[in-house]
């Protein structure tokens, strides 16, 4: 895959800022110079806030199915500069949230729908990516979860149970024997696995641009550099103009912890990622990794890794310190220790590749609702609507909720309206320090638990302190 040469920007230039944000804004290989901003004043039909997947999915559908709306989309960075351009490169279905949350039952027959919506939007982003022609190395390899321990293989049994209970009509995946998981990846001191076909891989920074060409095709508008400092009925406000709109749509997932009166709408979590130099196809044969497939555990403190596009081991996981003062700032995309728990999670799940150098560290803020369960909502009377809340599923769960969304504006009566998330609300967060006590606790206590558990073999009990406060994986 060709990259930007990075000695065309000039270091500390906006372009070079953007593309040390991510291995994947570094790699994009066009122009990251910003779209104009908005200038004045102006009328439109849908305005979005945010350029994100939930904001470009958004516009993309409503262009799709209206050609003739007017719709604009206000980004305050550049495309992919969020956590749409920052992730693990996994589109993979799965709920984001638990059947509780949504008011529901495990067997609800609007459970089994939401999950078959979550894998339908696999194939509807590489229906998009194939017609559009976006270049983002898409496959559709599956996704391989596995287990090192006795407790995280009695953890994938109960995922895998829920999960039939969920969805027995169309499993979601299977268990795999500790041989069998070996075949697709060999990694040391397997108990066993978990495959499921729904989960593709991407470069995340060239979907989201990509999709914002396409928008721009179908004659959306995005202005970038661009943010929002009042959002109202029918009106939204920046420095430079205003757009004036009978709908306005705000998709800012982690970023509305900063829009006044949401602060506690989410706990904003970092995930971070580490990166290796390409590797040469020995390493690939003796890791017997195919290329696309996803690769994740069942520790507490789990890892996600992919095999990127260029040879790459992409490897990622949760823990980063969150900070009372501020929940998201840069100060947060790099921190030493988890930096040190990724190299030495590469090197001991992945020893064929211990050896490789670490070429890129970045991280991005993602959105905890306080029940961990995700939102589509939209207020006809108003005209106000807004997505969030994926918990790390976002970029399957954005495309539903780009969707939902459209279909809601439109008055369409799909399917998608009808599936348990869309007119959720979570409850808020507790207010500081407590907020900042929770995340703190939360990461502290699975570290903790998880090396208890590869010590002893044997579950840690003190995860059950943290239940109010878990997503439901746990």
């Amino acid at each position: 895959m060709a990259g930007f040469d990075a000695r065309s920007a000039d270091e500390g230039s906006p372009e070079a800022q953007h593309r040390a944000s991510s291995l994947w804004l570094a790699q994009f290989p066009g122009s990251l110079t910003p779209r104009p901003p908005l200038a004045g004043e102006r009328d439109c039909d849908v305005a979005i806030i945010g350029a994100g997947f939930t904001g470009l999915w958004t516009a993309y559908y409503l262009k799709l199915r209206q050609p003739d709306l007017r719709v604009v989309v206000l980004e305050r960075e550049i495309v992919g500069y969020g956590p749409s351009g920052r992730n693990g490169g996994w589109a993979i279905g799965g709920l984001s949230g638990s059947p509780s949350a949504y008011g529901c039952s495990p067997g609800d027959e609007r459970v089994a729908r939401a999950l078959r919506a979550t894998h339908d939007a696999i194939d509807q982003i590489a229906a998009v990516v194939a017609g559009e022609r976006i270049d983002c190395g898409f496959v559709k390899a599956g996704a391989l979860t596995l287990a090192t321990s006795a407790p995280q293989w009695q953890r994938l049994r109960a995922r895998d149970a829920a999960a039939e209970a969920v969805g027995h009509e169309t499993p979601d995946g299977r268990l795999l024997s500790g041989a069998e998981t070996a075949a697709m990846v060999d990694a040391p001191g397997l108990r066993g696995g978990r495959y499921t076909p729904h989960a593709a891989r991407i470069d995340p920074a060239r979907l989201a641009r990509g999709l914002a060409g396409a928008c721009e095709r179908h004659g959306v508008t995005i202005h970038e550099r661009t943010a929002a400092s009042a959002i109202e009925v029918g009106r939204v406000r920046t420095a430079t103009g205003a757009l004036r709109a009978d709908i306005v749509i705000r998709a800012t997932e982690a970023y509305t912890t900063q829009l006044r009166g949401k602060t506690l709408s989410y706990l904003p979590l970092y995930s971070l990622m580490i990166a290796t130099e390409p590797l040469g196809e020995r390493v690939w044969e003796a890791l017997r990794w195919r290329d696309g497939l996803l690769v994740d555990d069942r520790h507490h403190l789990f890892f996600y890794a992919q095999r990127t596009p260029d040879g790459r081991i992409a490897i990622g996981g949760r823990g980063a310190p969150y900070r009372l003062r501020s929940p998201i700032d840069p100060a947060n995309e790099r921190n030493a220790e988890v930096h040190a728990r990724l190299v030495a999670t590469l090197r001991q799940t992945f020893p064929a590749a211990a050896d490789a150098k670490i070429t890129h560290h970045w991280g991005g803020p993602l959105a905890a609702p306080r029940d961990w369960s995700m939102s589509v909502n939209f207020d006809r009377a108003s005209g106000l609507g807004a997505a969030g809340g994926y918990t790390g599923h976002g970029v399957a769960a954005a495309n539903i909720a780009g969707a939902t969304l459209a279909d809601l504006i439109l008055r369409r009566d799909s399917d998608l309206v009808t599936l348990p998330w869309v007119g959720h609300h979570s409850r808020r967060w507790e207010p500081e320090p407590l907020r900042f006590l929770a995340s703190r606790a939360i990461v502290g206590t699975l570290g903790s638990a998880d090396r208890r558990e590869d010590a002893t073999d044997r579950p840690a009990r003190r995860v059950r302190l943290l239940r109010p406060f878990l997503p439901p994986a746990h």
